[in-house]
């Protein structure tokens, strides 16, 4: 009961020495755990862009340092994926990430429409720029900017795209809720569905993703100014855009 109350209060992950009083113990973790820190893990990347079907996943030894976990455990955790058929695995290649992944990893089903994505999007990203507005750190909102001038930076529409899910994804991580950041991520996967995409593609023009990019600005700037009421407000109007322009409503 002691070693779990010192765990929880270090917020230390099970397998990490602990120490009570003069004595250190060490906890093994629970494959279950490390398997779902796992998922997290790829479901975010698939979520923001950074891990692709094909994408090679990071090493053993890296994954050990990133979940905290011992080898054994991330290895075990590894290969119930690939029975999943979630990712394959090539000796001396590495893990990589497969189509089916993109789809079934904590995502949104693969025959969501267009419609249901912004229905969702438009009931839950208004909500989120109001609280991130309210708790984000400066770390937050630097990373926002960044996001928000990589995005403008972009002339092309797969470059655009990227820096756009990444910059939505960091005002949701902005607003430091867990259970807000899942579901957000499962609606975030809806974005690599195919129907998705090919509207997207086109749908869009260099003066649309301009148009996108000056509404942006609105939203971080209200964020920046710890404005809930004018970034719930600038997101709510530039869904309503996006909306429009891909269901074709103008």
């Amino acid at each position: 009961m002691v070693a779990r109350l010192e765990l929880r209060r270090k917020r230390l992950l099970p397998h990490q020495l602990v120490s009570i009083g003069q004595i250190a113990v060490r906890y093994s973790v629970p494959v279950t755990t490390v398997e779902q820190a796992l998922r997290a893990l790829v479901s975010a990347g698939t979520a923001e862009g950074t891990l692709v079907p094909g994408g090679k996943l990071p090493t053993e030894r890296d994954l050990v340092g990133r979940l905290g976990a011992p080898r054994s455990a991330v290895r075990r955790a590894l290969e119930a994926l690939e029975r999943e058929g979630l990712v394959v695995r090539h000796v001396g290649r590495g893990t990589f990430l497969t189509e089916q992944a993109s789809r079934q990893l904590d995502g949104a089903p693969a025959d969501t429409s267009p419609a249901e994505i912004m229905q969702v999007r438009q009931l839950l990203e208004p909500q989120v720029a109001t609280l991130a507005a309210r708790v984000a750190t400066q770390a937050d909102l630097d990373r926002i900017r960044e996001c928000l001038a990589a995005g403008g930076a972009c002339d092309d529409f797969d470059g655009f795209e990227r820096w756009d899910a990444r910059l939505h994804r960091s005002i949701a991580t902005a607003a430091h809720n867990g259970l807000l950041m899942s579901m957000f991520d499962v609606m975030n996967t809806a974005r690599s569905l195919p129907v998705w995409g090919s509207l997207k593609r086109r749908t869009s023009t260099p003066e649309l993703r301009r148009c996108y990019h000056r509404e942006h600005t609105g939203i971080v700037e209200a964020l920046c100014d710890r404005d809930p009421d004018g970034a719930g407000e600038e997101m709510r109007k530039h869904l309503q855009h996006v909306a429009d322009s891909l269901l074709g409503r103008q």
